[in-house]
């Protein structure tokens, strides 16, 4: 049997339960009150930078609320991840990131984060995606580049901006998927690679950033990555028109510390998803390679965690390791 006393701090407790789910709630009814911090782990200019600032604008405007926006660039932009996934799981921090710092560098390096301290809101966007090769080049599409790596096991190049990047991890996913040989020369960015395959030193790029040189006609368009062609390449086929079933996961998200409350991160996500729907959205991204490419929150972290969970495999079996 309760005693008095026994039923009276039960009371007690079940009142304080009460007063505050009630005052949890009145918070989340209420967000957001004050401004709200959008953490991009890359310095201002990037492709990240520009669609933070770009998604945080129009939601600032659709909220009522300033969006602040955090560099935290460092450290291969584990710095300003990590820094992401410490924040108050209140609402008002969110991160934005690509694949290569949610799905890959805890993989790669030594993090105190995965994907699982954070909470997927949205899928925003997807690149594009360049295979591109040297203009003397004996290949003109993948197929062929396929066909003549296939009869020339390692005789071509590929470069990337690091090991363990994702250009690094796209190019061997591919070589995987397609079963060729092709040797890795790393660099320490994409300008000092394009350069060295405009000189002829390197064959092939799996980067977006020679777009530019590939339509001036100085370099080779292979393929597009991506299920749809990049309207600044058109005649660039996609990997899937050239016969080749491939992935190669290449998405930038918002994500929330975890524990956020699902009424806030389903509101950021709706939110997020009228933006993407604007006018003049896919023409800003389409200056950084990407289009818009909405996903909500569920669907999100199923591709979330199935992307983690592919790339950590194909890290562990290839031994890559970050430099």
């Amino acid at each position: 049997m309760f005693t008095a006393s026994r039923r009276t701090t039960l009371a007690l407790m079940g009142t304080c339960l009460l007063v505050s789910t009630s005052a949890f709630a009145a918070d989340t009814a209420a967000w957001p009150s004050k401004p709200i911090h959008f953490i991009t782990p890359y310095p201002p200019g990037g492709s990240s930078d520009i669609i933070t600032r770009f998604i945080g604008d129009r939601v600032s405007k659709a909220l009522g609320q300033p969006v602040i926006v955090e560099n935290k660039p460092g450290a291969g932009a584990m710095l300003g991840t990590e820094y992401a996934s410490r924040q108050a799981p209140d609402g008002y921090s969110f991160f934005v990131g690509p694949t290569a710092t949610v799905a890959v560098a805890p993989y790669i390096r030594k993090t105190t984060y995965t994907w699982e301290n954070f909470v997927p809101v949205a899928k925003l966007s997807s690149s594009y995606g360049l295979i591109s090769a040297r203009k003397d080049a004996p290949f003109n599409n993948y197929k062929e580049f396929v066909a003549a790596a296939k009869a020339n096991p390692n005789k071509f190049t590929f470069a990337s901006n690091g090991v363990g990047s994702i250009v690094h991890l796209t190019g061997v996913l591919l070589h995987k998927q397609t079963g060729i040989q092709v040797t890795h020369v790393p660099y320490k960015g994409a300008v000092e690679s394009m350069t060295d395959m405009m000189g002829g030193r390197i064959d092939v790029m799996y980067d977006p950033v020679p777009a530019p040189r590939v339509k001036a006609g100085e370099l080779k368009g292979l393929a597009t990555t991506s299920d749809q062609r990049n309207p600044d390449l058109p005649n660039i086929p996609t990997l899937k028109e050239q016969g080749f079933e491939v992935s190669a996961p290449s998405w930038f998200g918002l994500f929330a510390p975890k524990g956020t409350p699902d009424a806030i991160v389903a509101r950021m996500a709706a939110e997020a998803q009228k933006v993407l729907a604007q006018p003049g959205v896919r023409e800003q991204l389409q200056l950084s390679a990407m289009y818009p490419d909405y996903e909500g929150p569920a669907e999100f972290a199923k591709r979330v965690r199935r992307d983690a969970n592919y790339l950590k495999d194909v890290i562990q079996k290839e031994g890559i390791k970050a430099e």
